[in-house]
């Protein structure tokens, strides 16, 4: 590690705003905007389609009673769409789709050119995607899979390039509450697009169309800040202190990203176990987290009868709870590195199976709890706020593994883990086809599986450990060793490096 990397963690600078700060505000709410976007749709949708119920069908005894809310306060908009459950789904995971592919050349651009404009344009791309849905909605519904396809590959960049930023700029003992700022960005989004979306939906005379104009705009305000107050690494700050530079060089160990890196060392880490121990456990979170966040709303409005805005502050509040335990998480996560009360690997794994038992646990115990809507919206909360502890453990795990290539790791974990977040949603729409307790009851269970799972084999084989082809080094043309008159091979190699060197001297 860097020298003086223990050295204490909080550093102030005197009469400066510390820089490492306002990029970690920035990137907050860069995650928040890029969920707030994923996220209006699965509101949004509940209002925009025709309630499929099969009118002679007999429903499971352990069906909730009552008929589904009335349409308040709406124009012939609501409800102006006959798309099935099947439809439905393959909209959902149309984003997912797009997503995944983004993530490994958004991280590879990033380490080589730098994060801010790969995160800031691709975000500007979903922006207008957003603003364009309900145009390529009322086209068809294949038209509004292309769009949010589309939007699904400007968002994909956002979590390689912020985390290429985050190597640049966090020192090792900040990383958890950096992280943790940053990437729990994403339940404030959840939070703000549904109650926000429930109150315009159930209480104005706005439509639906409104949301997706209001969050897209908000979200281009956002990079016009974004592109004037942050940068890619500290060297290419025009505004940080002198103070700071020093405090980040001796902890972070340099200023400017390597702009000479080697090739990815795409061998080693295809053999790498603790990186596929990080990726099979993030597509365990992820499987949970995108089947709460996506059809949450759709059991709370189907099974449970609940109204739009009660339905957008209900399905909000979990990740509120969420939010606010895994800034607490990120805290106490600095703490105890801080202190070596464990190693790092065992906090993380101690982090991520709190993360994993908890939020599996919540989903069965609620959909078990049948028809007490304060009773599941309770053990939602529940299981949610133990997810927290997801963000300063699995999330900032990349880090960990390897800070060169930071950017690249989190394009194979974030993107292979996001599928689950294209195959969710169609798993519902074929399991929940008449939007039953007991259909959903089986998605819970899956759901549970999975997650319990994937977390087993995290604490088998992940690591909190730089690994090995971390640390490269490249030889160029003007690097040649020249001496003597004789030719021969002089090996060196790098002290802490696996990466043997073979200069040859000319004669």
């Amino acid at each position: 590690m860097v020298q003086d990397a223990k050295q204490k963690s909080t550093h102030k600078t005197k009469g400066h705003i510390p820089q490492r700060y306002v990029l970690g505000v920035m990137g907050f709410l860069a995650v928040a905007n890029a969920y707030v976007m994923r996220n209006v749709l699965n509101l949004a949708i509940t209002e925009m389609v025709v309630t499929h119920h099969k009118k002679d069908i007999v429903i499971d005894q352990d069906s909730c009673p009552g008929p589904l809310p009335e349409i308040k306060n709406h124009t012939d908009s609501a409800n102006e769409f006959n798309w099935d459950e099947g439809t439905q789904g393959k909209i959902l995971s149309s984003f997912y789709w797009g997503y995944v592919i983004t993530h490994l050349p958004g991280g590879i651009i990033a380490e080589r050119y730098g994060g801010k404009h790969v995160l800031g344009y691709g975000i500007l791309c979903t922006a207008v995607g957003t603003i364009l849905t309900p145009f390529a909605a009322r086209q068809s519904p294949y038209w509004l899979i292309v769009i949010r396809f589309m939007e699904g590959l400007g968002e994909g960049t956002t979590f390689p390039a912020l985390n290429t930023l985050l190597a640049q700029w966090t020192p090792p003992l900040e990383r958890g509450k950096i992280g943790s700022l940053v990437f729990a960005g994403n339940q404030i989004g959840i939070v703000f697009s549904s109650t926000l979306s429930g109150f315009i939906l159930e209480d104005t005379k706005l439509e639906w169309p409104a949301l997706f104009y209001l969050f897209g705009s908000i979200t281009i305000i956002w990079f016009i800040g974004w592109m004037l107050l942050c940068y890619s690494d500290p060297a290419s700050h025009p505004f940080i202190s002198v103070e700071e530079k020093n405090y980040l060089k001796n902890t972070i160990g340099h200023l400017e990203r390597n702009k000479n890196l080697p090739p990815v060392p795409w061998k080693q880490m295809l053999f790498s176990i603790p990186l596929w121990a990080l990726i099979i456990g993030q597509i365990g979170h992820d499987w949970g987290l995108f089947m709460i966040q996506s059809d949450l709303p759709k059991y709370m409005k189907s099974v449970l009868k609940f109204s739009v805005l009660e339905n957008g502050i209900l399905s909000s509040l979990p990740f509120l709870i969420m939010w606010l335990v895994a800034i607490l998480a990120g805290w106490l996560s600095d703490f105890l590195v801080a202190k070596n009360v464990f190693t790092l690997t065992t906090i993380r794994k101690i982090f991520i199976t709190i993360a994993s038992v908890g939020p599996a646990s919540g989903v069965i115990a609620a959909s078990y709890a049948g028809c007490d809507r304060t009773a599941v919206v309770i053990l939602f909360c529940l299981g949610m706020a133990f997810m927290g502890f997801f963000y300063p453990s699995l999330k900032v795990n990349a880090l960990d593994l390897s800070p060169n290539y930071a950017g690249t790791l989190m394009a194979l974990v974030n993107g292979i883990g996001a599928t689950s977040g294209g195959i969710t949603p169609l798993i519902v729409g074929l399991i929940a086809t008449n939007s039953t307790m007991m259909e959903w009851r089986k998605i819970f269970w899956i759901t549970f599986g999975v997650i319990v799972l994937t977390n087993i084999i995290y604490n088998f084989f992940g690591s909190g450990e730089i690994q090995p082809w971390n640390d490269t080094i490249v030889a160029t043309e003007e690097e040649t060793i020249k001496w003597g008159t004789t030719a021969e091979n002089v090996k060196c190699t790098e002290e802490n490096s696996n990466v043997e060197l073979t200069f040859t001297v000319p004669d």
